[in-house]
């Protein structure tokens, strides 16, 4: 079984909220990540998207791109307008071999506004989501013909968040809109991660590896508090700091047979939590925990 290991730069800035930011470039990052062991990096706002500009940079790092963030708008927009939004993150992922990009839903999404509780995500009726699902697996097949592939991330605050809302979306979409399993999304909103895996894993081509801290999740006043508020709480850290068994949940994925990138992805405070250091305890736990899976991982760095 192979296995890469890759990082979301978002634990060293924050694009949704700018102030959880470290004041490092896009080449200290890199260094830093590959430095930790990573050969892997997710795109963020501190990315160039031309990919004269960034292949260079990649390489003087021996990183590659192993994904990226892509805020959609399909739910309430229109097919013909989200083709000419993603086009030019498409090109440039083509351009520099990424596996995919990572498909957010942010149309009708709190997870952005610190004045919006938790509770007051927004809802989808069963219908309502058949709808969008049929819609997305369109896209998601147009993508990939274009040669550029979409993996679907459920997420906290978002129409798709909950276990069941993953189920419905997943029961009435199809094969040209894989997913991406978040486990640490997955157990903020309450869900099984285990179960999940085994429900839907013919469809996961991208794995984000993000634990959480449990007794900070399960303090929340979600009434009152909103997605931002938990990540400056600290909801969210790197495997090895948190409260999942990534050992078990990695050994689900190899039973099934899941191969490809396992990404840190893990928006804290850089100041509390520094991001370098915070790189090292995750990739020191993955790496332990996929050689207790079965796994072998590619182009280990360190």
């Amino acid at each position: 079984m192979k296995a890469k290991l890759g990082i979301a730069p978002i634990a060293w800035w924050n694009d949704d909220l700018e102030q959880l930011s470290d004041d490092v470039s896009l080449e200290e990052c890199l260094r830093q990540a590959g430095e930790a062991g990573f050969t892997g990096m997710e795109t963020g706002r501190r990315f160039p998207m031309d990919a004269e500009v960034l292949g260079p940079i990649l390489k003087a790092h021996r990183m590659s791109i192993c994904g990226g963030w892509f805020s959609g708008l399909l739910l309430d927009g229109d097919m013909e307008r989200e083709k000419e939004r993603i086009a030019p993150q498409m090109a440039l992922f083509k351009a520099v071999n990424a596996p995919c990009i990572v498909y957010g839903e942010c149309a009708r999404t709190i997870q952005g506004d610190r004045s919006k509780p938790l509770a007051t995500k927004p809802q989808l009726s069963e219908d309502e989501i058949k709808v969008y699902a049929r819609k997305m697996t369109k896209f998601g097949e147009w993508c990939a013909g274009q040669g550029m592939p979409l993996s679907y991330h459920h997420h906290m605050a978002a129409v798709i968040e909950t276990e069941p809302e993953l189920d419905m979306f997943m029961k009435h979409s199809g094969e040209g809109i894989p997913l991406l399993l978040d486990a640490g999304h997955m157990a903020f909103a309450g869900g099984d991660v285990m179960r999940a895996i085994d429900k839907h894993h013919r469809r996961i081509t991208h794995v984000h590896t993000k634990d959480v801290r449990m007794d900070v999740i399960d303090k929340l006043d979600r009434s009152r508090e909103s997605f931002l508020d938990a990540v400056v709480k600290g909801a969210f850290t790197v495997p090895g700091d948190g409260s999942l068994d990534f050992e078990a949940i990695l050994k689900k994925l190899a039973d099934h047979g899941y191969e490809g990138w396992f990404v840190v992805e893990a928006e804290q405070d850089p100041v509390k939590a520094p991001p370098a250091e915070y790189a090292k305890i995750g990739h020191r736990a993955l790496t332990q925990a996929l050689a207790a899976a079965g796994y072998r991982i590619e182009g280990q760095s360190s």
